[in-house]
């Protein structure tokens, strides 16, 4: 076979290994994106949506500083005890002098948000991720559809998120 009919031969072969290489490389960090947006979510998550054995009750905000709001804490729950100062984190929109539905983290001071609103506000970093997987699913994979889903998932997920608290 001539010099140049291999060439020609070959030239298919490498542009299908490079499109596959590219499939597999953006696939994976549309992945990791994703893994790590649930990663992010699950911290806070987890007591919200697996109440049961944890310590529920309501907080009413009386201090915020610092990133960090605090208030006594009355329980709900049976086996809860009450404390006079507990920790929620004010970037959960909370205001002075309202009172929430919270859970207790095990073995801490800190509560979380119960609740539609503290369910919304635990995926928020989700949203986020799948916002940004839908830019390396549309652009890398070339799976527009697909990368709109994705986007418009996150999306609502933090315009829900956001209304809701």
């Amino acid at each position: 076979m001539p010099a140049h009919s291999r060439a020609r031969a070959s030239r298919p072969k490498a542009a299908t290994a490079l499109r596959l290489g590219q499939f597999a490389a953006m696939g994976t960090v549309a992945v990791l994106i994703l893994i790590a947006g649930v990663w992010a979510s699950w911290g806070t998550a987890q007591h919200v949506m697996l109440t049961k054995g944890r310590e529920r009750g309501t907080m009413t905000v009386t201090k915020c500083a610092d990133d960090r709001c605090t208030g006594p804490y009355r329980p709900t729950s049976q086996g809860s005890t009450a404390r006079d100062r507990v920790v929620l984190d004010s970037e959960v929109a909370v205001e002075k002098g309202r009172t929430y539905t919270v859970v207790v983290k095990p073995g801490t001071d800190e509560v979380v948000r119960a609740g539609t609103g503290g369910l919304l506000y635990a995926w928020v970093p989700l949203g986020g991720a799948l916002m940004l997987a839908s830019v390396v699913v549309a652009g890398g994979l070339g799976r527009t559809r697909l990368g709109w889903v994705l986007g418009g998932a996150g999306l609502a997920l933090v315009t829900t998120a956001f209304l809701a608290l």
